[in-house]
Protein backbone atom coordinates (compact mmCIF):
# COMPACT_ATOMS: atom_id res chain seq x y z
CA UNK A 1 0.00 0.00 0.00
CA UNK A 2 1.41 3.35 -0.88
CA UNK A 3 1.07 6.46 1.52
CA UNK A 4 1.06 9.58 -0.21
CA UNK A 5 1.29 13.26 0.90
CA UNK A 6 0.72 16.13 -0.83
CA UNK A 7 1.43 19.81 0.84
CA UNK A 8 0.93 22.73 -1.26
CA UNK A 9 1.63 26.04 1.35
CA UNK A 10 -0.34 29.06 0.30
CA UNK A 11 1.56 31.85 -0.79
CA UNK A 12 -0.03 35.25 -0.29
CA UNK A 13 0.80 37.93 -2.95
CA UNK A 14 2.14 36.17 -5.64
CA UNK A 15 4.27 38.31 -8.32
CA UNK A 16 4.39 36.61 -11.63
CA UNK A 17 7.13 38.88 -12.68
CA UNK A 18 9.25 42.07 -13.07
CA UNK A 19 9.22 44.66 -15.64
CA UNK A 20 11.27 43.03 -18.73
CA UNK A 21 12.85 46.49 -18.94
CA UNK A 22 13.81 46.00 -15.22
CA UNK A 23 17.89 45.25 -14.58
CA UNK A 24 17.42 42.95 -11.80
CA UNK A 25 21.11 42.80 -9.49
CA UNK A 26 21.13 39.28 -8.16
CA UNK A 27 23.80 38.53 -5.69
CA UNK A 28 26.80 38.72 -8.55
CA UNK A 29 24.39 38.86 -12.02
CA UNK A 30 22.41 40.60 -13.63
CA UNK A 31 19.06 39.48 -14.94
CA UNK A 32 16.02 40.40 -16.91
CA UNK A 33 12.50 39.34 -15.34
CA UNK A 34 9.06 40.13 -17.20
CA UNK A 35 6.33 37.78 -19.03
CA UNK A 36 5.35 34.37 -17.24
CA UNK A 37 6.72 32.84 -20.37
CA UNK A 38 9.73 34.14 -19.01
CA UNK A 39 9.86 32.24 -15.98
CA UNK A 40 12.40 29.94 -15.11
CA UNK A 41 12.25 26.28 -13.33
CA UNK A 42 14.90 24.15 -12.18
CA UNK A 43 14.21 20.34 -11.44
CA UNK A 44 17.41 18.93 -9.54
CA UNK A 45 17.07 15.57 -9.55
CA UNK A 46 19.65 14.10 -6.80
CA UNK A 47 18.46 10.37 -7.33
CA UNK A 48 21.35 8.51 -8.63
CA UNK A 49 19.82 5.86 -10.67
CA UNK A 50 18.50 7.24 -13.95
CA UNK A 51 14.37 6.78 -14.37
CA UNK A 52 13.91 6.27 -10.73
CA UNK A 53 10.97 6.38 -9.11
CA UNK A 54 12.29 9.81 -7.97
CA UNK A 55 13.11 10.65 -11.65
CA UNK A 56 9.84 9.93 -13.23
CA UNK A 57 8.07 11.96 -10.49
CA UNK A 58 10.23 14.97 -11.23
CA UNK A 59 9.78 14.66 -14.79
CA UNK A 60 5.91 14.68 -14.26
CA UNK A 61 6.08 17.95 -12.39
CA UNK A 62 8.14 19.78 -14.44
CA UNK A 63 6.02 18.28 -17.93
CA UNK A 64 3.54 20.37 -15.39
CA UNK A 65 5.57 23.69 -14.83
CA UNK A 66 6.35 23.81 -18.82
CA UNK A 67 2.42 23.26 -19.26
CA UNK A 68 1.87 26.36 -17.02
CA UNK A 69 3.61 28.19 -19.48
CA UNK A 70 7.59 28.12 -17.31
CA UNK A 71 11.10 27.17 -19.33
CA UNK A 72 12.34 24.17 -17.40
CA UNK A 73 15.59 22.53 -16.80
CA UNK A 74 16.60 19.21 -15.24
CA UNK A 75 20.09 18.54 -13.71
CA UNK A 76 21.19 15.04 -13.21
CA UNK A 77 23.42 15.56 -10.11
CA UNK A 78 24.78 12.07 -10.46
CA UNK A 79 26.44 13.46 -14.12
CA UNK A 80 27.83 16.53 -12.12
CA UNK A 81 31.45 16.46 -10.92
CA UNK A 82 31.20 18.29 -7.03
CA UNK A 83 33.20 17.98 -4.26
CA UNK A 84 31.58 18.29 -0.23
CA UNK A 85 31.83 21.56 1.35
CA UNK A 86 35.61 21.13 2.73
CA UNK A 87 34.43 23.99 5.10
CA UNK A 88 37.31 26.75 4.52
CA UNK A 89 35.11 29.67 4.52
CA UNK A 90 36.91 31.33 1.43
CA UNK A 91 33.22 32.18 0.61
CA UNK A 92 33.54 34.87 3.62
CA UNK A 93 35.30 37.42 1.47
CA UNK A 94 33.13 37.80 -1.76
CA UNK A 95 30.51 34.71 -1.27
CA UNK A 96 32.15 32.80 -4.08
CA UNK A 97 33.18 28.90 -3.42
CA UNK A 98 36.84 28.57 -3.78
CA UNK A 99 36.45 24.99 -5.15
CA UNK A 100 35.83 24.85 -8.55
CA UNK A 101 34.26 22.19 -9.82
CA UNK A 102 30.83 21.52 -11.57
CA UNK A 103 29.37 23.57 -8.58
CA UNK A 104 29.88 26.61 -10.12
CA UNK A 105 27.72 26.43 -13.14
CA UNK A 106 25.13 25.07 -10.86
CA UNK A 107 25.46 28.06 -8.93
CA UNK A 108 24.47 30.26 -11.35
CA UNK A 109 21.50 27.63 -12.60
CA UNK A 110 19.74 28.15 -9.07
CA UNK A 111 20.86 32.13 -9.06
CA UNK A 112 18.48 32.19 -12.50
CA UNK A 113 15.80 29.61 -11.51
CA UNK A 114 12.56 31.55 -10.59
CA UNK A 115 11.52 28.40 -8.98
CA UNK A 116 13.02 24.95 -8.19
CA UNK A 117 11.80 21.59 -7.95
CA UNK A 118 14.54 19.41 -5.43
CA UNK A 119 14.07 15.75 -6.08
CA UNK A 120 15.75 12.89 -3.74
CA UNK A 121 14.98 9.65 -2.79
CA UNK A 122 15.20 8.45 0.84
CA UNK A 123 18.44 6.80 2.08
CA UNK A 124 18.59 5.91 5.59
CA UNK A 125 15.76 8.57 6.19
CA UNK A 126 17.75 11.42 4.52
CA UNK A 127 18.51 12.71 1.09
CA UNK A 128 21.32 10.69 -1.05
CA UNK A 129 24.45 11.68 -0.76
CA UNK A 130 25.00 13.91 -4.23
CA UNK A 131 21.79 15.56 -3.28
CA UNK A 132 23.50 16.69 0.35
CA UNK A 133 26.61 17.83 -1.93
CA UNK A 134 24.81 20.44 -3.89
CA UNK A 135 23.36 21.97 -0.17
CA UNK A 136 26.63 22.00 2.03
CA UNK A 137 27.92 23.62 -1.07
CA UNK A 138 25.26 26.20 -1.28
CA UNK A 139 26.77 27.34 2.39
CA UNK A 140 28.68 30.10 -0.07
CA UNK A 141 25.10 31.14 -1.40
CA UNK A 142 23.79 31.43 2.43
CA UNK A 143 27.06 33.50 3.11
CA UNK A 144 25.72 36.05 0.17
CA UNK A 145 22.65 36.64 1.63
CA UNK A 146 22.86 36.52 5.63
CA UNK A 147 26.60 37.38 5.66
CA UNK A 148 27.12 39.77 3.31
CA UNK A 149 23.77 41.24 2.44
CA UNK A 150 24.03 40.54 -1.28
CA UNK A 151 20.80 40.21 -3.50
CA UNK A 152 18.69 42.82 -1.78
CA UNK A 153 17.94 44.07 -5.31
CA UNK A 154 15.95 41.13 -6.77
CA UNK A 155 12.44 41.12 -5.84
CA UNK A 156 10.91 37.93 -7.28
CA UNK A 157 9.19 35.91 -5.29
CA UNK A 158 10.60 32.80 -5.40
CA UNK A 159 9.45 29.37 -4.30
CA UNK A 160 10.94 25.65 -4.54
CA UNK A 161 8.74 22.17 -4.00
CA UNK A 162 9.94 19.27 -2.54
CA UNK A 163 9.46 15.74 -4.26
CA UNK A 164 10.80 12.38 -2.71
CA UNK A 165 9.96 8.75 -2.67
CA UNK A 166 10.78 6.41 0.49
CA UNK A 167 10.32 2.67 0.49
CA UNK A 168 9.30 2.49 4.10
CA UNK A 169 5.82 3.50 6.36
CA UNK A 170 7.96 5.09 8.66
CA UNK A 171 6.24 7.61 10.31
CA UNK A 172 8.92 10.36 10.32
CA UNK A 173 10.58 8.92 7.58
CA UNK A 174 10.55 12.13 5.17
CA UNK A 175 10.75 14.22 8.54
CA UNK A 176 15.07 15.08 8.32
CA UNK A 177 14.59 15.12 4.70
CA UNK A 178 12.23 18.31 5.08
CA UNK A 179 13.69 20.19 7.41
CA UNK A 180 17.14 20.08 5.47
CA UNK A 181 15.50 20.99 2.27
CA UNK A 182 13.65 24.17 4.16
CA UNK A 183 16.68 25.07 4.96
CA UNK A 184 18.86 24.61 1.39
CA UNK A 185 15.56 27.03 -0.24
CA UNK A 186 16.18 29.97 2.74
CA UNK A 187 20.01 29.22 1.48
CA UNK A 188 19.10 30.19 -2.11
CA UNK A 189 16.16 32.77 -1.55
CA UNK A 190 13.45 30.43 -2.18
CA UNK A 191 10.56 29.89 0.24
CA UNK A 192 9.63 26.61 0.80
CA UNK A 193 5.71 26.28 -1.26
CA UNK A 194 5.21 22.52 -1.13
CA UNK A 195 6.10 19.12 -1.84
CA UNK A 196 5.22 15.66 -2.91
CA UNK A 197 6.18 12.96 -0.38
CA UNK A 198 5.34 9.13 -1.60
CA UNK A 199 5.60 5.82 0.76
CA UNK A 200 5.95 2.03 -0.20
CA UNK A 201 7.60 2.43 -3.19
CA UNK A 202 11.27 0.84 -3.99
CA UNK A 203 11.38 -0.96 -7.03
CA UNK A 204 12.72 0.97 -10.15
CA UNK A 205 9.35 2.70 -11.95
CA UNK A 206 7.26 0.62 -9.25
CA UNK A 207 5.37 4.65 -9.24
CA UNK A 208 4.30 4.61 -12.69
CA UNK A 209 1.62 1.89 -11.41
CA UNK A 210 0.36 4.70 -9.29
CA UNK A 211 -0.99 7.36 -11.54
CA UNK A 212 -2.49 9.56 -9.13
CA UNK A 213 1.14 9.90 -7.64
CA UNK A 214 2.12 10.70 -11.44
CA UNK A 215 -1.03 13.11 -11.59
CA UNK A 216 -0.25 15.03 -8.03
CA UNK A 217 3.24 15.91 -9.76
CA UNK A 218 1.79 16.91 -12.40
CA UNK A 219 -0.57 19.11 -10.86
CA UNK A 220 2.49 20.38 -8.16
CA UNK A 221 4.43 21.49 -11.13
CA UNK A 222 1.43 23.67 -12.54
CA UNK A 223 0.93 24.64 -9.20
CA UNK A 224 4.38 26.15 -8.36
CA UNK A 225 4.40 28.50 -12.00
CA UNK A 226 0.51 29.59 -11.37
CA UNK A 227 1.53 30.61 -7.53
CA UNK A 228 -1.34 28.15 -5.94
Amino acid sequence: MVYKEWNLIPIQGFVLGLNPEALCQFYSGRYNYGRESDMKVLGIMGSPRRRSNTDILLDKALEGAREAGAEVEKVLVSKLKISPCLEIYACLKDGDCAIKDDMQSLYKKLLEADHVIFASPMFFYGITSQAKAIIDRCQALWVRRHVLDMGKEDNRVRRGVFVSVGATQGKKLFDGAVLTVRYFFDAIGVKYSGDLLVRGIDKKGQIEEHPAALEDAFRLGQELVRGK
